[in-house]
């Protein structure tokens, strides 16, 4: 039966932690033992998968219940590879890091590989042993990791080449599903942290997507599986990330491996890690990863998703506008041998929650725009720092001074935000 995705649940208020299921019993004894499981060397979000698979290997034993096959070969010729773990009926096939410089579940995984093959006697782990059979493809694009960017090597957005199959690793996934037939996915990502829940302030930490199979956004069973799942993950991170959780546009794509993937008959759900203030390194998000996964793996061998009301999914909020990172408002711009102008100056950071590797993305009357962070500086002068430049797309390189020569510097940017340097205030005194 095809519904409608507005009409397949009913209405109910879906923001109270009161209306939230019961968490599962195991939830918080493993999240108090989480630093247990957390597989040291992954403390920085930027690695290769080479380091990655240096780290989990000696994890992956056949006495743990592991085994380890290769499954193709990037456009690099970096290999990839296919952990399997249980011996259950119902397959669960997971990949992380399409996107190279999406590396949230990456370590997550790690942690999960960790619990798994040293807490055998879990019930937890037990049951999922006994009732799943993991695939999991930890790390699918090497060659974008290697250079912690989006796209592999030749270019291409692995996550919108699921009908062309034109890039390697897009071949790899889609041979792997087909030979495996796996029930149920997991497509993670990391999303731009700058993401807005609904209309609010409030930053996205963690969004969701059961994705669509069709441009008419129905619900068949495939998908109402998918949104059972991710209503209980939900379910889970609601009382720990409450206000910070969302949902994604479920546009159809008729590129996009998740969309396709609950076309081929596999219920899919995308896990986007986005950002928590104060976690750089994404540390934070990465342990959510962590309990979101086995939430969603505990709802699959239990049978709990099929009761999970749907309205805990279809309630939340979409992710809403991008908010950019750095905004400068007002400041009187100085450069040597131009014309001093008022304006604003808009920054992006490569890595935004850290603040490294900022460029200037817009200069001039930006009005009310909000940002993740807003400094008033109409009192103050922006001058270039010594090999900086007050244009479009330059490195951001600047000092605010009280004095047009920038002499008397108040706050600095040179390339990345200094988090020993207070903002400055703005001088109201008439």
């Amino acid at each position: 039966m095809l519904l409608p995705l507005a009409s397949a649940a009913a209405p109910a208020t879906a923001g109270s932690s009161a209306d939230l299921p019961a968490p599962p019993a195991w939830l918080a004894t493993v999240e108090a033992d989480y630093p247990r499981h957390r597989v040291d060397g992954l403390s920085s979000r930027v690695f290769s998968a080479e380091h990655w698979w240096a780290l989990t290997t000696p994890l992956l034993t056949a006495e743990a219940g592991f085994a380890v096959e290769p499954v193709g070969h990037s456009a690099e010729g970096r290999p990839l590879r296919h952990v399997t773990w249980g011996s259950g009926p119902t397959r669960v096939l997971l990949w992380s890091q399409m996107h190279g410089d999406e590396s949230t579940a990456s370590m997550a995984l790690a942690d999960l590989f960790q619990f798994l093959g040293r807490s055998p006697a879990h019930p937890l782990v037990r049951q999922l042993r006994q009732r799943l059979s993991l695939h999991v493809v930890p790390i699918l694009n090497p060659d974008g990791a290697a250079r912690f960017q989006r796209r592999n090597a030749q270019g291409i957005d692995i996550n919108r080449d699921a009908a062309a199959l034109a890039s390697p690793e897009a071949r790899a996934l889609k041979t792997l599903r087909d030979r495996l037939q796996p029930a149920f996915g997991f497509n993670l990502h990391d999303q731009r942290p700058g993401y807005r829940v609904g209309d609010s302030a409030r930053g996205t930490a963690i969004a969701l997507l059961a994705p669509p199979f069709n441009g008419s956004r129905e619900v068949n069973d495939v998908r109402g599986r998918a949104i059972g799942v991710a209503a209980l993950i939900r379910a889970a991170l609601e009382p720990r990330i409450g206000g910070h959780i969302a949902r994604w546009d479920d546009e159809f794509n008729p590129r996009a491996f998740g969309d396709l993937m609950q076309q081929w008959g596999t219920s899919t759900v995308l896990i986007e890690a986005g950002g928590i203030e104060g976690d750089p390194q994404k540390q934070k998000l990465r342990e959510l990863n962590f309990l979101a996964l086995l939430v969603a793996l505990d709802a699959i061998a239990s049978g709990d998703y099929a009761h999970a009301p749907h309205a805990l999914y279809t309630g939340l909020p979409e992710n809403g506008q991008v908010w950019p990172d750095l905004l400068v408002r007002g400041a009187t711009l100085a450069s040597p041998g131009v014309a001093p102008a008022r304006a604003d100056i808009l920054v992006e950071f490569k890595h935004a929650l850290s603040g490294e590797g900022g460029r200037i993305i817009d200069i001039g009357d930006l009005g009310t725009r909000p940002a993740r962070t807003v400094i008033d500086a109409r009192d103050l002068y922006l001058t270039p720092a010594p090999g900086g430049r007050l244009t479009h797309n330059a490195p951001a390189r600047f000092v605010l001074s009280r004095d047009p020569e920038g002499r008397q510097v108040v706050w600095s940017l040179l390339d990345d935000l200094d988090a020993s340097q207070a903002l400055p205030e703005r001088d109201d005194h008439p």
